[in-house]
């Protein structure tokens, strides 16, 4: 019986953390998501594309903010492509290594970095929003 009580006590904050937790594995209804495109004078665009949607979910503990890229009405039945945006340079390069020509060009991955930290943070206060919220431009 002891046993038993010691196992609830440690499994307790493990379930109750909820989407934050270390073990939680996110549903699709967990996506938070906002559209994002560049403007006309806009300096330091990371992505190589104009458009596209900035996505926030809870995964094992962490915020995982990734960029999706937009698609017209014609090609609704290609998976759309996406690049993980993390500050952490083996997650930047080794994670985006199939999708890496959705970043402009840059000299290093400290510029890299650089020019993808500002949309992380954009990411991470969606994540800040209720499970599921889908903004519009402009409202984080």
């Amino acid at each position: 019986m002891a046993a038993m009580a010691t196992v609830m006590a440690a499994a307790a904050p493990l379930v109750l953390a909820g989407e934050r937790g270390l073990f939680h594995l996110p549903s699709e209804e967990e996506v938070r998501f906002q559209p994002i495109g560049r403007t006309g004078n806009e300096e330091g665009w990371p992505f190589s594309v104009d458009r596209g949607y900035l996505t926030c979910v809870w995964s094992a503990g962490e915020r995982v903010v990734v960029f999706f890229e937009a698609h017209g009405e014609t090609e609704q039945t290609v998976e759309p492509r996406g690049v993980l945006l993390s500050i952490d340079p083996l997650q930047l390069t080794v994670g985006n290594i199939a999708n890496r020509d959705l970043f402009v060009p840059a000299a290093d991955v400290a510029e890299r970095i650089r020019q993808v930290a500002p949309f992380r943070a954009l990411g991470e206060r969606l994540c800040d929003q209720p499970p599921g919220a889908q903004l519009d431009h402009g409202e984080l």
